[in-house]
């Protein structure tokens, strides 16, 4: 287990004045992240779901070998996800643009994850194009109590007809002894325009805000992580006005939410580019209860955006976006389209 070194200062009145005395302190450090796997499919074509569109099936050869490559450079982030100060691999992340079970035990199975005995959480999602969103857990350090999928009901606005998307999943569990709620989320995409695909987000939101309130109104110290591709930014309305996320710590009542990532986004920063702008859309935001200063259990220390060089486009058109791994009908030797956000963890070591 890796310890994170942290110097604590403590200060002492003496009536001969202050006298500064440095006390060291062991922590354990954890890694929780998202990441958005861009089209993590399989080579078998599911007559029930739209995966003949999925950029893999739209290969005319190879699919097999570019389906092992796409699982191998997954597997490579994920490993490194947070490893230069953990020394370890996430914990706990969620993943989205994933087309089922098999494709996730696939990718805890590689050779780069396989030691670390990742377990799975997943749920069949209603989805037209057949993507679900999971939940990978080290099992020698989380334990899933309860685990439920969410269904989000939206309909189009022209002829009222049900829009099938991606269910909200709830994990509850114990991380090493202590009981704490993650949410993952892939909200509805802005195709046809962010006004006017606004609504679905919004709905996405309202439902999250009922299952965080659920948790709350049992444990209104709950510590609940909710995490996704949020197709959102900070600043809209889901997440502002909806969630009520704040980016500042000292704002955030009881019941309230903290947004680590709203200070990125307003330096700049984001986990995906379009038409060279970026959004951060990939989020991890958390209830007041992993604020406080007790370091006697688990509480947050540090968000991030991984964006280690390899990610990235090197030169060309793209240079500087995220190295997806599917362009214009061919496998790149990508990685995806998005970077993954994450968070740090800390407890006193007892």
């Amino acid at each position: 287990m890796k310890y994170l070194n942290l110097l604590v200062i403590a200060l002492f009145t003496l009536s001969i004045g202050n006298i500064h005395a440095q006390e060291k302190k062991l922590y354990k450090i954890h890694t929780v992240a998202f990441y958005n796997l861009e089209n993590l499919f399989d080579t078998i074509n599911d007559p029930g779901k739209l995966d003949e569109f999925s950029p893999m099936m739209e290969l005319k050869t190879n699919r097999s070998i570019v389906y092992k490559k796409k699982v191998t450079n997954m597997a490579r982030v994920i490993a490194d996800i947070g490893y230069k100060v953990t020394l370890n691999k996430p914990a706990i992340i969620g993943v989205s643009e994933i087309e089922n079970r098999e494709v996730l035990e696939d990718l805890v199975s590689h050779s780069l994850l396989r030691d670390t005995d990742y377990g799975i959480v997943h749920f069949d999602s209603p989805d037209a194009r057949g993507i679900d969103v999971g939940l990978l857990y080290q099992k020698k350090l989380f334990i899933p109590v309860y685990t439920s999928k969410h269904t989000l009901k939206i309909y189009d606005d022209a002829n009222k007809k049900r829009i099938y998307t991606r269910d909200q999943l709830l994990v509850s569990g114990e991380l090493e002894g202590e009981m704490i709620h993650i949410i993952v989320n892939h909200w509805p995409s802005r195709r046809g325009g962010e006004a006017r695909s606004r609504p679905k987000r919004i709905a996405a939101a309202k439902l999250n805000k009922y299952l965080i309130d659920s948790l709350q109104v049992i444990n209104p110290y709950a510590k609940v992580f909710i995490m996704g591709d949020l197709n959102d930014d900070p600043t809209n309305t889901s997440i502002k006005n909806i969630l009520k996320a704040k980016k500042d710590k000292k704002k955030v009542g009881l019941k309230g939410l903290y947004n680590p990532f709203e200070k990125f986004y307003r330096n700049g920063l984001g986990t995906t580019a379009y038409r060279d702008t970026w959004s951060l859309f990939d989020q991890i935001i958390i209830t007041k209860p992993l604020l406080k200063k007790d370091y006697s259990s688990f509480r947050f220390y540090k968000a991030g955006i991984f964006n280690e060089s390899y990610l990235f486009h090197k030169d060309g058109r793209y240079k500087g976006y995220p190295l997806r791994s599917f362009s214009n009908g061919r496998f790149t030797n990508g990685y995806s389209d998005h970077l993954p956000a994450y968070v740090f963890v800390i407890r006193k070591v007892r």
